[in-house]
């Protein structure tokens, strides 16, 4: 699991304060900031009609996202399409450490890639820190 430092301290504590939601998975994509959450609390975290989303973005200063957590590696592909969404990408694959997602086209790839490898460099943390594996995107 990555160290937590005191940004994402906060955020963490600002969505248990709003929501009465406890998660230790917050990540950086995008400049949005996503929360990982048991999928069975996905609704009260969001709140009536997106309430604890709004609060949190007036707040915070940037996008707010909620989504289900993981699972194990069968649910690798639902989680991972979450975090990347509205980009599609054509499939992913898993072998031997590796999660390989094949962008499809060059306005997919370039658009999970981001300017200098930037949002490849975020969404790399977020597979290692959720399933241990390296990334690859072709």
């Amino acid at each position: 699991m990555a160290t937590l430092d005191m940004q994402t301290i906060r955020y963490l504590n600002l969505l248990d304060k709003l929501s009465h939601v406890k998660t230790s998975k917050c990540y950086t994509y995008n400049n949005t900031i996503i929360f990982a959450v048991q999928k069975n609390f996905v609704a009260q975290a969001v709140g009536e009609q997106g309430y604890t989303i709004k609060r949190m973005q007036e707040q915070i200063g940037k996008r707010v996202r909620i989504i289900a957590q993981a699972e194990g590696q069968e649910d690798a592909n639902r989680f991972v399409s979450d975090v990347v969404s509205p980009t599609g990408f054509k499939g992913m694959s898993i072998q031997q450490k590796l999660l390989t997602i094949t962008a499809g086209n060059m306005q997919n790839k370039a658009s999970l890639l981001g300017r200098n490898k930037m949002r490849f460099a975020e969404l790399e943390l977020i597979v290692k820190d959720t399933f241990g594996f390296e990334l690859k995107i072709i």
